[in-house]
């Protein structure tokens, strides 16, 4: 099986990187980057750091977004 047939669906990820987020909530690479860094201790808890790459948990941005009126 070849690593094109094992790859997962982007909105069935459970973390997905800065770029890919950016693609999938139509939120520019730099204010998610921003908000990464603003966002990573609060209650929403929706970034995750893998080494030196910090990772954004789809389900938990989406509810996030879904109670926010602006970002």
């Amino acid at each position: 099986m070849s690593s094109k047939e094992m790859e997962v669906p982007i909105w069935e990820r459970f973390l997905l990187t800065v770029k890919e987020a950016s693609l999938y909530f139509n939120i520019g690479e730099n204010k998610l980057h921003r908000m990464t860094n603003d966002y990573m201790e609060s209650e929403y808890k929706f970034v995750i750091q893998n080494g030196g790459r910090k990772m954004i948990k789809r389900e938990n941005f989406e509810k996030f977004l879904n109670e926010t009126s602006s970002i």
